[in-house]
């Protein structure tokens, strides 16, 4: 019996280190693996009463994109001057070290109206908005200018890139693109092309395009890939609201209406058969229902909030189990609250202050909220109450992203600095 006893206890431990393992995972896109800002993994939720200690932590020059990892590789994009000209840089480091391993510039760092004359709030633009993406060996990059890059991921060097602006009649827009490119299959998909060529499909090999079409002008948003109602879909936020399309053909499924003003940056939040999407500079948030109509698929609004309400400035919320868990308020620097709310409805559970415009990403039934001062704050995913499970200061600077989770390690950034921090389960 005692044998038995072992043997089964010792199986057990082997099937659970086996699932935490397996349960690991790479993050090689902005909002992860797959599109929504959540981690398959299990992490430590019960930190250090001194903070969490670093793995590493590295010099960073000014950003707001977030890390993405792959291949025992990190990538991030920062302002540097290369050549004596300040460029946005794709910047590859030791996942486990820190260590720079090569850095490819990418043209420009120049935001038209986004805080040139170097203030104290806004120092130059602040760097690149846009996430990098990875994918088969391969970094694909999206510029502040609107040049779509294929990069080894090995050592920088261009496999293929087009000029957006310049090859299918782009418009940017004020503060420049922030949107990054997101790969599905194997294409890759951004907005900002010109009349009948808006929304663009690339072959991520060669960088053909393969499908092109709408008129619709672009945003800060990055599309999402989702399946609703068993359908596979990629989901734009353009200056006209949300327009959804085949992912193989840019055919379109469905539209919803929904105003432009200044900017719109959050990327669509599917939750469900409801997708919600937000803006602030006096838009506010609305959400809506897709529904079968015969054979195609149909939009309706089922609630709206003004912005002095409910707001998502700059950061992208995530979803748990119907409720939407996002930082609400336009530039209310430290500030701005944690909100939680009901997709179906748009009832505010709960508002807690004090973050800012940093970001979320849904890890182990938490929601992992990036403060925009550095504070690392882990929150339990639950509309009873805001429930804080865990915080650390991690960061100097300004972060305005949201910190990726991959192989039991939390990596963040900030303008100043960026980290990889251990909170694997042992």
């Amino acid at each position: 019996m005692a044998t038995n006893a072992f043997s089964f206890a010792l199986s057990a431990a082997v099937a659970a280190a086996l699932a935490g393992k397996a349960a690991a995972a790479d993050w090689p896109q902005f909002r992860g693996p797959n599109h929504d800002g959540a981690s398959p993994e299990k992490i430590l939720t019960a930190w250090p009463a001194t903070g969490l200690k670093p793995i590493w932590k590295q010099p960073m020059t000014d950003g707001f994109s977030s890390i993405i990892l792959g291949g025992g590789k990190a990538f991030t994009l920062e302002a540097r001057e290369v050549d004596g000209a300040n460029q946005e840089v794709c910047v590859a480091l030791d996942a486990n070290t820190g260590r720079e391993l090569w850095a490819a510039p990418m043209g420009a760092a120049h935001y038209d109206g986004g805080g040139n004359s170097g203030t104290p709030d806004n120092n130059g633009g602040d760097g690149p908005r846009s996430t990098p993406a990875l994918d088969g060996g391969k970094v694909y990059t999206y510029s502040s200018r609107m040049v779509l890059k294929c990069m080894d991921a090995a050592n920088g060097k261009q496999i293929w890139a087009c000029d957006i602006k310049n090859e299918h009649a782009g418009s940017n827009i004020h503060w420049e693109s922030a949107a990054s490119p997101l790969i599905e299959g194997d294409l890759v998909f951004v907005a900002g092309g010109g009349p009948g060529q808006a929304l663009l499909a690339f072959n991520k090999t060669d960088g053909r395009v393969v499908w092109q079409g709408q008129d619709d002008k672009m945003t800060q948003s990055t599309p999402v890939v989702a399946t609703i109602l068993g359908v596979r879909q990629v989901i734009f936020f353009t200056q006209r609201g949300l327009v959804s399309v085949a992912p193989a053909t840019g055919a379109v499924l469905w539209r919803f209406p929904f105003q432009f003003k200044t900017a719109t940056a959050m990327s669509p939040v599917v939750c469900g058969d409801i997708v919600y999407c937000s803006a602030a500079y006096g838009i506010g948030t609305g959400a809506c229902k897709i529904s079968r109509t015969g054979d195609g698929l149909t939009a309706t609004q089922i609630w709206s909030k003004p912005a002095n309400v409910l707001a998502n400035h700059w950061s992208t919320p995530v979803c748990s189990q119907g409720f939407i868990y996002g930082i609400s308020g336009q530039a209310k620097f430290g500030k701005a609250p944690l909100v939680c709310v009901n997709a179906a409805t748009g009832q505010i559970m709960w508002s807690q202050p004090g973050f800012g415009p940093g970001g979320c990403t849904l890890v182990n039934g938490c929601v992992l909220v990036l403060s925009d001062a550095g504070d690392l704050v882990l929150v339990k995913a639950t509309p009873a109450a805001y429930q804080e499970v865990a915080r650390s200061h991690v960061l100097a600077g300004k972060c305005w992203n949201a910190a990726s989770v991959s192989n039991g390690r939390i990596y963040a950034r900030s303008t100043r600095e960026g980290a990889s921090l251990d909170v694997s389960l042992r």
